[in-house]
């Protein structure tokens, strides 16, 4: 792509070059985010320490439910746990040291390897919304999401930018049948975009058709050495892992593909209203899921996660975008760090019905406490609208959009000699003016970050152009996006044999719609 721009740039000079590099088709991906920056930590080491112990105390004293796995307290039982019927008491410090076998970085695999991705450490990886069974646009107003629905997100995912990871259940195909459609959505991840994905976590048998599907795309020694996918695995908050979750769990962690572990909280609903009691919570529940993993195969990659709203107590709705919310992801992300573990937290969460000022609001307070807090895979990143039961296709293209904004944060300030521009101060002088010096003119293009969405037009040209507002704008962009898909290349016989699979594993059982 660097090398056809070349091209064209060499062949035309002028305003005619610069118009055809503006409105050329880029399918331009930034490399995930490297921070530059430091991190804030809210909680001193008192009150870590405060919220260690007290989750070692609920791991020893009250327990984790492991629901319908025998194994699962089987393999418990055989590290030292004190087993009673499903509840799992662990004893003190146990939890912790088998979490430590757990890698503190991984490089994700993406079909394209200009697109793998390192979660851990310094980096955030953004992926888009998961999971709502509603889509949102202004043609068609709020409905059930189709295959249609998801294979647009997946081809926007692909063309923006600033979005590092193509993510799993972007909306939930509602026209396909239950048992099929995990299918067919991992097989869009894989032919409509090369960046990385996530797999299948509705039942073990849809997680092990993931793998499957996987050793079609990469090889399948790849697989077993590298990691292609990460992978949703939610608590059942407060303190019970069901056989679902648990299941696909040991079916990653046995071939060594990552999942995050994640406690689903709704603050006084789920867990405690206060943020001490929740982190409490959290790190327990965390220290419990991603044990087992190790259990199942130490070293398998895991990632520390943290999804805590808070409640309104008047309608008992979830809320987002609190302060609340983003003080328990500062204090989570000081908790995965001190377990030298990856952290996943976050998103372009918001409880509004349209992607409105309110909407904004709240997905700004959540993606400065990300960029802040140190989160490492942000999952929810663009599209989320009414506490994610909706994938709104317009906040999607506006989420992207401003994702780029924490790549600038992210940077830092550069303090070498083109930073301080000395020579500028000294050209311009008393007086005068920077726009036409040497030093813009040779920074003009990277000097400020700039939206391709917002409006930054004088008022005339605004009015002239129909005065339209922020949803407008991306429903215009999200059309020209899709109008400008290109579909990555594939190697037609590996897409041959993810078709033949496909068509056989469907053909195995009846539709099921429950």
């Amino acid at each position: 792509m660097a090398e056809a721009a070349s091209r064209r740039r060499g062949r035309g000079g002028g305003g005619a070059a610069r118009r055809a590099e503006r409105t050329a088709v880029s399918i331009e991906t930034a490399k995930y985010i490297e921070r530059n920056i430091p991190l804030y930590d809210i909680l001193d080491d008192e009150a870590l320490e405060i919220i260690e112990t007290n989750a070692e105390i609920i791991l020893e004293e009250v327990g984790v439910n492991f629901v319908e796995n025998p194994r699962a307290l089987e393999r418990w039982r055989e590290a030292g746990a004190d087993v009673q019927g499903e509840r799992v008491h662990i004893p003190r410090g146990l939890a912790r040291k088998l979490c430590s076998t757990a890698p503190s970085r991984f490089t994700q695999h993406a079909r394209n390897p200009e697109r793998n991705v390192e979660i851990g450490g310094n980096t955030l990886v953004c992926a888009p919304i998961y999971g709502p069974p509603f889509v949102r646009d202004m043609e068609g107003g709020r409905r059930y999401a189709t295959m249609a629905d998801f294979e647009r997100f997946v081809k926007l995912g692909y063309m923006s930018k600033w979005l590092h990871h193509s993510g799993g259940t972007v909306c939930e195909p509602t026209d396909i049948p239950v048992n099929k459609r995990h299918l067919d959505m991992l097989h869009a991840h894989m032919t409509l975009s090369d960046k990385p994905f996530m797999g299948s976590v509705t039942d073990p048998s849809r997680a092990q058709d993931s793998v499957e599907m996987c050793e079609i795309l990469f090889g399948k020694d790849f697989v077993r050495d590298n990691t292609v996918m990460t992978s949703l695995i939610n608590v059942n908050s407060p303190m019970t892992f069901d056989e679902v979750m648990m299941g696909a769990l040991e079916v990653y962690a046995e071939n060594n593909q990552a999942c995050i572990v994640s406690p689903f909280i709704v603050g006084g609903a789920m867990a405690p209203v206060s943020v001490i009691g929740t982190l409490t919570q959290v790190l327990a529940e965390v220290m419990a899921g991603i044990a087992y993993s190790q259990l199942v195969r130490p070293g398998a990659p895991v990632i520390f996660g943290a999804f805590v709203s808070s409640i309104d107590m008047n309608s008992g709705a979830p809320t987002f975008g609190t302060p609340e919310a983003s003080q328990i992801i500062y204090g989570a992300g000081q908790l995965a760090r001190r377990m030298g573990l990856p952290f996943r937290s976050g998103g372009s969460l918001c409880g509004s019905k349209l992607p409105d000022a309110q909407a904004a609001y709240e997905t700004a307070n959540t993606l400065n406490a990300v960029l802040l807090g140190g989160v490492n895979f942000m999952l929810h990143s663009c599209g989320w609208l009414e506490g994610g039961l909706v994938a709104s296709f317009e906040k999607f293209v506006m989420d992207a959009d401003q994702l780029g904004v924490l790549h600038k944060l992210a940077a830092g300030v550069a303090a070498d000699e083109n930073g301080q521009a000395m020579d500028a101060i000294r050209e311009v002088g008393p007086g005068g003016h920077y726009l036409g010096c040497a030093h813009t003119q040779a920074n003009f293009k990277e000097a400020f970050w700039r939206s391709d969405v917002l409006d930054y037009k004088p008022f005339e040209t605004w009015q002239d152009e129909g005065e339209r507002d922020t949803m407008q704008l991306a429903n215009a962009k999200m059309h020209q996006m899709l109008a400008n898909y290109q579909q990555p290349a594939l190697d037609p016989s590996i897409s041959e044999a993810l078709a033949t699979y496909i068509a056989e594993k469907k053909a195995s059982m009846p539709d099921a719609f429950s």
